[in-house]
């Protein structure tokens, strides 16, 4: 089961005792707010759930697998990078395997 926007602010409503255009407006001002801080080069850290960071991927050598004597440079990037808190870390390793 996928988790959707519109299923956290329904769950959100739920939760706080909001109406779902309230929460869905909370959610998505939350994300704008992230989405925000991450495209100025900023970081996030949500305590217990993780941290959000910009990081700059080298750039390297890749090959098509079709034709691998064919090699392509892959110029340097930033990408956002993403490590999971304890608390979120700990529920996570209860999972079955």
């Amino acid at each position: 089961m996928t988790m959707t926007k519109r299923k956290i602010a329904i769950e959100v409503a739920e939760r706080a005792n909001l109406t779902q255009h309230q929460a869905f407006a909370a959610v998505q001002a939350t994300l704008d707010v992230i989405v925000d801080e991450l495209a100025g080069g900023g970081h996030i850290e949500l305590r217990g759930f993780g941290v959000f960071e910009i990081v700059t991927q080298k750039s390297r050598i890749g090959r098509n697998p079709n034709r691998p004597e064919i090699t392509v440079e892959i110029p340097e990037r930033k990408v956002v990078k993403f490590r999971s808190g304890r608390q979120l870390a700990e529920k996570v390793q209860k999972l079955k395997v």
